[in-house]
């Protein structure tokens, strides 16, 4: 199945997953989906993630396996999609964003890899603005 935008259907996957308190979601790998879960990790999004091979597929699969709170609240309350194929969003240094007042986060694809909004600031690198999580 050839999807046009992988991005927006990781976030679409995970989003989807975590609306019905799904343990995991598997999504088709790839190094930009890779760099995003590892983004998601670090930042306390999800618990972890692994790749999967499974010899009846062509292709190897991340597996993300979803963070709850102690009392079943979501972790992610959301994921938005914003740099998409028919209209990139570019973002200088100076003009990165604030999701929810700074309490979310931006992920921002720069020339040094895929960083958030703070440690793209911290090394004064701005890029394209992939997605928003919160």
């Amino acid at each position: 199945m050839y999807v046009n935008d992988p991005i927006a259907d990781m976030l679409t996957r995970v989003r989807n997953a975590n609306m019905i308190y799904s343990e995991s979601v598997d999504i088709p790998t790839s190094k930009m989906k890779l760099a995003i879960a590892r983004i998601l990790k670090e930042e306390g999004y999800i618990k972890n993630f692994k790749t999967i091979t499974d010899p009846k597929k062509p292709y190897a699969s991340i597996r993300i396996f979803l963070a709850y709170g102690a009392e079943r609240e979501r972790v992610i309350q959301g994921l938005r999609r914003i740099s998409k194929p028919g209209r990139r969003i570019y973002v200088g240094k100076d003009k990165l964003p604030l999701v929810m007042g700074g309490l979310g986060l931006v992920v921002v694809s720069t020339s040094q890899g895929l960083k958030t909004g703070a440690e793209a600031s911290k090394l004064g690198l701005g890029g394209e603005v992939l997605c928003y999580v919160w």
